[in-house]
Order: C-alpha cells, then structure tokens, then sequence
C-alpha cells in the first residue's frame, strides 16, 4: 500500500515473509533529489541501527543505498489520536530519554505525524531522515536534545496542558536561540519551499502522492 511519493521517493506499507513492513523507494526519486534522498535514508538507518532493541522504535532491516526497509509499527499519527492521557506523555519522556541516551536527538519532533500513538495508548516514533547521528554528546547534542523535549512538551501542551509542570512551563518559553533564529528568518522561507517543492504541509507530514 503506497504511503507517500513525493520528490524524495516511495514510501509502501508491505509485507516480507508474511511480516509487515515499511519501505522505502529511494530509485523512485527525483533525479535531482536522489542525492538528498539517499543521504537521508542513510542518516535514518544509521539512527535505527544505534537505537535497535528500544521498543517504541522501528527496527532496520535492510538497507542497500536503494531501499530502506524497517519494521512496521501499529498505530494512530498524533494528529489523529489526540493523546490526552497523562501516562502517554510520561512514557514518551522516558522514550526520548532512552533515545538521547544513545546519541541520537530526532530533530523533527514538531511534527506530529512522526509521533505514534499505538493501540495501548504507548508513544512511538518514526521517520528519523534527519536525526543527529554522531554519538557526540557535546554542547551542541545538548541544545538539540533539549529542543527534541520542547516540541513535546508543545504536544503536552495542546493536549493535555493541564499535566505540564512548573519545570515544562519554563522550558516551554525558553526555547533555544537556533530555534528564536530560525522562526525570526528562515522557517518562512523553508515553509514556502517544503509546500511549494516537496508538498509538505504543517501537521500533516505525508506529503503528497506523486503523479
């Protein structure tokens, strides 16, 4: 079942030996994109490959520079299931922490379709194209990872505000200056180009299906 096509490639929810999963096209491509296609499904199998073994995240099962395959994880996108459940944020605190512990910031937690909300109400993350992969836990992993825990404190925010602590709130209104710059300069224009090129809109993340 075709997910998404877009300029960066295919992804298919299928299945391999009876099992469902998840797979990525990066042949299918734009010519002139291939290059930041394979680059990004790169970055994403090194990420799955450091973090295997945490559950709340896809396992890699092959990747050959032309097709990602990872497992496939049952559930809601946040958009959809709304998570109101003080327990929902907790444990997705303890999955980023365990992400963090191995490394890896997401660097795309803003979106909600990259949060799962799985049949048991526990959280669950996808799509790591542009996670920090270099193990390094230096001055610049922690800004990262601190901003990885805002954007889901602005989740908590919008769905269950009333669990924010005093701690969140703070957090929540400091963000980072690459963050303060960013919104400032270059989101507009990152906007303009993710929708106009990529078909990309805000809290939605599928992009569109390719003709």
């Amino acid at each position: 079942m075709l997910l998404k096509a877009d300029e960066l490639g295919r992804i298919e929810l299928t299945e391999r030996d009876g099992v469902r999963v998840i797979r990525r096209d990066i042949v299918a491509a734009r010519w002139w994109a291939h290059a930041f296609a394979r680059r990004a499904a790169a970055r994403e199998a090194r990420a799955l490959l450091r973090l295997d073994g945490i559950d709340g995240v896809p396992v890699l099962l092959h990747w050959d520079g032309r097709e990602l395959l990872r497992g496939y994880i049952a559930g809601a996108p946040m958009q959809q299931a709304q998570p109101r459940d003080r327990a929902y944020y907790r444990d997705a605190l303890r999955l980023l922490a365990r992400l963090h512990r191995r490394g890896i910031v997401h660097n795309d937690l803003a979106k909600e379709p990259n949060w799962l909300v799985r049949a048991d109400g526990r959280p669950a993350l996808v799509d790591f194209q542009i996670a920090w992969t270099r193990g390094r836990r230096g001055a610049l992993f922690r800004v990262l990872a601190r901003e990885d825990l805002r954007h889901l404190l602005k989740h908590k925010r919008t769905y269950c505000p009333e669990a924010l602590t005093l701690r969140q709130r703070i957090i929540l209104d400091t963000p980072a200056p690459h963050s303060r710059l960013w919104r400032a300069t270059g989101k507009r224009m990152y906007k303009l180009i993710a929708r106009r090129v990529f078909g990309y809109w805000d809290n939605e993340g599928q992009g569109r299906i390719r003709d």
